[in-house]
C-alpha cells in the first residue's frame, strides 16, 4: 500500500472544482449571503441590549458566531455531499480514475477545490463587513476579526471533510444529501441537547470530568470556544465558559483539534474509498 502523491495532480483536480464553482456562480452567491447576513447581524446585535447600530467588536464576534454556527456547516455539507457520489451517478468516476491519477489525489484534489471556494466565499463575505467596521473599530480588533473569519474556515473545512466522507460512502446522491442533513443536525442542534441531558440527569457530576473533553468531540462546539475565549467581553455573553476549563482553551490546541477534525475524515473516506 503505498500514499505517494502528485501534487500537481491535486493542483489540477481542484483548479477544475473551484473554477466550477466560480462559473456557476456558486461563490457570488454564497458571499452575498454571508456578507448580507453579517451585516444585519452586525448592525442589529446590540438590540437585545436596546440599541442597534455598529458597536464593539464583542458583541459583533458574539452576534456571527451564532449565524456561523448555522450557516456555514450547513452549506459545506451541501457544498461536498455528491463530490464523490455524484462524478459515480454521472458515470465520470470511471473515467477520472482511468487517468493518471490515484483515488487519494483525486480526494484531495476535489476536498482542496471545494474548500477554496468555501474559503473565498467566507473571506470575502465576512470581510467586506470587517472593512466597514474598520472606520469604527481600532486597529487592534482586526486581530480578533481575522481570527474568527480564520476559524470560520476551518469550521467549513471541518464540516466539508465530514461532507466528502459521506459522499465516498453513500450508495447514492439521495442518500448522501439525507447523511449530510443528518451530520447538521446531530452536530449543530442535537448533541448539545445530548451533553445538556447527561449534565442534568449525572446532577453536574459529569461537568467536571468528561463534558469539556465531550465539547471538543464535536467541530462546532470547538469553533465557539475558539471565540468565546479569544475575548473577555464574550465570556460573559456565554455560560459555556462556567463549565469549560480555561487551560483546554488554549488556540494552539483548540486548532489542532480543528486539523483533527479536517483530516480524519479525509482519512476514512480515503480508505473507504480504496476498498
Amino acid at each position: 500500500m503505498t500514499f505517494a502523491i502528485e501534487p500537481k495532480q491535486i493542483g489540477i483536480i481542484a483548479a477544475k472544482e473551484f473554477r466550477e464553482r466560480i462559473r456557476n456562480r456558486w461563490v457570488l452567491a454564497v458571499t452575498t449571503v454571508f456578507t448580507a447576513f453579517a451585516l444585519v447581524i452586525a448592525y442589529f446585535g446590540s438590540a437585545q441590549q436596546g440599541a442597534v447600530g455598529f458597536s464593539s467588536i464583542e458583541v459583533t464576534i458574539a452576534s456571527l458566531v451564532s449565524l456561523v454556527i448555522y450557516l456555514i456547516p450547513l452549506i459545506a455539507l451541501i457544498l461536498g455531499f455528491d463530490a464523490i457520489v455524484g462524478e459515480r451517478e454521472r458515470g465520470s468516476l470511471d473515467l477520472l480514475l482511468s487517468m493518471p491519477i490515484t483515488r487519494l489525489e483525486l480526494l484531495l484534489g476535489k476536498f482542496l477545490g471545494l474548500s477554496a471556494a468555501l474559503a473565498c466565499s467566507t473571506v470575502i463575505g465576512f470581510g467586506l463587513v470587517g472593512l466597514l467596521l474598520g472606520f469604527k473599530l481600532p486597529p487592534s480588533a482586526w486581530y480578533h476579526y481575522a481570527g474568527f473569519m480564520l476559524s470560520s474556515v476551518l469550521l467549513g473545512m471541518a464540516f466539508l471533510s465530514l461532507a466528502v466522507m459521506v459522499s465516498v460512502f453513500a450508495a447514492d446522491r439521495t442518500r448522501a444529501s439525507g447523511g449530510a442533513i443528518a451530520l447538521w443536525f446531530f452536530f449543530v442542534l442535537v448533541y448539545d441537547l445530548i451533553l445538556l441531558g447527561a449534565l442534568v440527569v449525572s446532577g453536574g457530576a459529569v461537568a467536571t470530568d468528561a463534558f469539556p473533553y465531550l465539547l471538543l468531540l464535536n467541530p462546532a462546539d470547538v469553533f465557539r470556544i475558539l471565540n468565546i475565549f479569544g475575548l473577555e467581553e464574550v465570556r460573559t455573553l456565554y455560560g459555556l465558559t462556567t463549565v469549560f476549563p480555561e487551560r483546554l482553551a488554549n488556540p494552539g490546541l483548540l486548532g489542532a483539534v480543528m486539523l483533527a477534525w479536517i483530516t480524519l475524515p479525509l482519512a476514512v473516506a480515503n480508505w473507504k474509498f480504496r476498498q
